[in-house]
């Protein structure tokens, strides 16, 4: 069902919605990935995201890049293993609702589980592109065996079987369980680089609930802070907004309706479902209401170590109530009844 727009909305503002389903998904034997960047969203200013299927212990393979990556676990269950540049290394297995964080430039692999799986990427570069990673096989294709030789100290003839073409993502076999005997560099990195993001304690509201995520409660993920919403039906995401920086929005499941005002008498309403990507730049306040019939769940990401927001409830209530009253012509009452803590999530019978 198409929606009418509220009569609230007036003026033009760059689009602030992408689909996923809308992007080239680049298929393997084994998985398939696709990608969403400032390429297709040129809202989304400072993050991209890749969004990834891996079939039972198929191997992206061990790979680099620039951007950091932080990711989120939509299906099945992965190991991750990475190697730092002081030789220490991580391995974990994630399920849905946990995933990661790995450090720009960091090298790491992506393994699926017995029933494969399907994740989220969020990487802190608006320009990131999945198929310009530092791939192993590609570097190696690219090196001359002379050179590996001489690098690993053995013959010509052991790189006889190397790879013709990078692999990118690849059928595996099952690995073994997972155990600290299998840690073979210089020791574990010294903080934890998956998260259990679903098993947090949330904040819990009558209409829903909110987990925040960022470097204080995640020390690892020191470019990206997030938060898990969770709106029931009539309930909505505060009008709110962020002071810092720019809004990433991946919604997981339901439908959802967002109002974005740019000052100057702008404003305008996009429409969510579950895969679509939302960009909401820096100070621009906004809601989120929860438009379907069952629980709407989204990620709010930041190119941030901190989680931060403003919410126009508390702003009014902690500002002298006569000046606010001579703004607006609101009754007292409006005013005495705003919690004096965030309230993420509101809602009206």
């Amino acid at each position: 069902m198409i929606r009418p727009q509220p009569p609230t909305d007036h003026g033009s503002m760059p689009n602030l919605r992408w689909s996923f389903s809308n992007s080239y998904n680049r298929v393997s034997a084994s998985g398939c990935a696709r990608q969403t960047s400032i390429r297709e969203l040129p809202a989304a200013t400072t993050m991209a995201g890749v969004q990834m299927q891996l079939d039972p212990y198929a191997i992206r393979e061990m790979h680099w890049h620039k951007e950091a990556e932080w990711a989120y676990m939509l299906k099945g269950r992965a190991r991750i293993t990475v190697v730092d540049q002081n030789l220490c290394t991580f391995q974990d297995d994630v399920g849905v609702g946990e995933g990661w964080y790995f450090p720009s430039g960091i090298p790491h692999s992506i393994q699926g589980l017995e029933e494969g799986c399907e994740f989220l990427l969020v990487f802190d570069s608006p320009d990131f592109d999945e198929n310009q990673t530092f791939l192993l096989t590609d570097w190696l294709i690219h090196t001359p065996k002379e050179v590996l030789s001489k690098n690993f100290n053995v013959e010509l003839n052991a790189f006889d079987k190397l790879p013709t073409e990078e692999l990118y993502i690849f059928k595996g076999t099952m690995p073994p369980p997972l155990s600290k005997d299998h840690i073979i560099g210089l020791g574990e990195v010294p903080e934890p680089l998956s998260h259990r993001m679903l098993k947090m304690k949330p904040m819990e509201m009558e209409f829903g609930n909110v987990r925040i995520m960022d470097s204080r409660n995640f020390p690892a993920s020191k470019t990206i802070a997030a938060a898990l919403v969770e709106v029931k039906p009539g309930g909505m995401r505060e009008l709110h907004w962020h002071p810092t920086e720019d809004e990433w929005q991946y919604y997981i499941e339901g439908e959802a309706r967002m109002t974005v005002f740019a000052s100057g008498g702008i404003a305008q309403t996009f429409d969510y479902k579950a895969g679509d990507v939302g960009a909401v730049p820096k100070t621009m306040p906004h809601y989120i209401e929860n438009t379907g019939k069952s629980t709407l769940r989204f990620l709010e990401m930041f190119r941030s170590n901190k989680f931060e927001d403003v919410p126009l409830a508390q702003w009014l209530a902690f500002t002298p109530h006569e000046l606010v009253r001579a703004h607006l012509n609101v009754d007292e009452s409006l005013l005495a009844n705003i919690p004096p803590r965030k309230m993420p999530i509101v809602g009206k019978h």
